[in-house]
């Protein structure tokens, strides 16, 4: 059985990172695994806690788990993620000022085999989940995740480029990085 690679899309909101894991795992005849915030706050609502913030970081884990164990169980070889804790960490300490240790513990002992970083040049779309439509908060959120990346030892790429574009650039950094 193949051992199976996580790529994690990591970035701003409304830089394409789910519509990229979907094209690539399309791509490459894969699974990938969703945001969990969304479902959980289109269930509860956008009046989140700091506290709230590690229950959504423990869902997303749990379904990135039962997803990779179902992609192994299948032999595929790749899982497309969208959303680490890395996210978890920006969107926490950018929100309330501060990151629960158990998110940072995750960070530190949870391997991922490399990331995509989306970058802002994509037109903000709205909808009921997003709170930062102007592109400076957009671009300081950017440069969080970028120094997030700099800073760790698993290999990543900035994906830029519009429609098509977006995607191909994905295709060519999973192959140069883990293919």
């Amino acid at each position: 059985m193949p051992l199976l690679k996580k790529v994690v899309v990591i970035g701003p909101e409304s830089t394409g990172k789910s519509s990229l894991c979907e094209a690539l795992a399309a791509h490459y005849r894969t699974t990938w695994v969703p945001e969990y915030a969304r479902e959980y706050l289109l269930a509860h609502g956008m009046n989140y806690s700091f506290e709230e913030l590690t229950t959504i970081a423990r869902g997303q884990l749990a379904l990135e788990d039962r997803l990779a164990a179902e992609a192994g169980a299948t032999g595929q070889d790749l899982l497309f993620v969208d959303t680490d804790m890395y996210v978890m960490k920006v969107w926490s300490e950018f929100v309330f000022g501060r990151c629960d240790p158990w998110i940072l513990g995750q960070i530190a002992t949870r391997r991922y085999d490399a990331y995509l970083l989306c970058r802002t040049d994509l037109p903000w779309v709205k909808d009921e989940l997003r709170e930062y439509p102007d592109l400076v908060s957009r671009e300081k959120l950017f440069h969080f995740y970028r120094d997030s990346l700099v800073n760790q030892i698993t290999p990543w790429v900035e994906i830029g480029g519009q429609g098509d574009q977006r995607l191909q650039a994905g295709i060519a950094a999973v192959g140069k990085m883990l293919l």
